[in-house]
């Protein structure tokens, strides 16, 4: 029972995204596309310019997180390609298995995988190459593992 458990989690969509996932923040059409996609569907919160909301470390008066920064000055960049799209397309109860207060939706049924991908790919390419190399090295940090 425990190795088709094991065979079950290796083959999930979830494992096999996040083996395959790998950010083009080098490539213009995708940036262009994922600008666009950004704007309609995460501008709202996280701020046209990637600046997230006020106090965003700290809980609002309902318990929730305001949306963070992705931008440079925000923890986004702490976490490796996989992670962002896993985030992203699940969320993060479907992430860590149990309910958790937050705003942030899902995208599974709203954004196709390459959407995802054009849109942290945008986020990406903002950062200055400093910041995009030690995100480099995180990612090479979670594919070694």
């Amino acid at each position: 029972m425990l190795a088709c458990a094991v065979i079950f989690y290796l083959s999930s969509p979830a494992q096999k995204a996040e083996a395959s996932i790998s950010l083009l923040p080098d490539d213009l059409s995708v940036i262009k596309i994922g600008k666009s996609i950004y704007a309609k569907n995460c501008a709202s919160c996280h701020g046209v310019a990637l600046e997230g909301q006020a106090n965003w470390k700290q809980r609002d008066t309902e318990g929730y997180m305001p949306a963070p920064p992705h931008d440079m000055t925000g923890h986004t960049w702490h976490h490796a390609d996989s992670y962002l799209f896993l985030m992203t397309k699940y969320g993060i109860e479907e992430m860590i298995g149990k309910k958790y207060p937050n705003s942030m939706p899902a995208y599974e049924n709203v954004l196709t995988d390459d959407e995802i991908i054009a849109v942290l790919s945008y986020i990406k390419s903002t950062w200055p190459s400093l910041i995009q190399r030690q995100h480099n090295q995180i990612n090479a940090r979670v594919n070694a593992q």
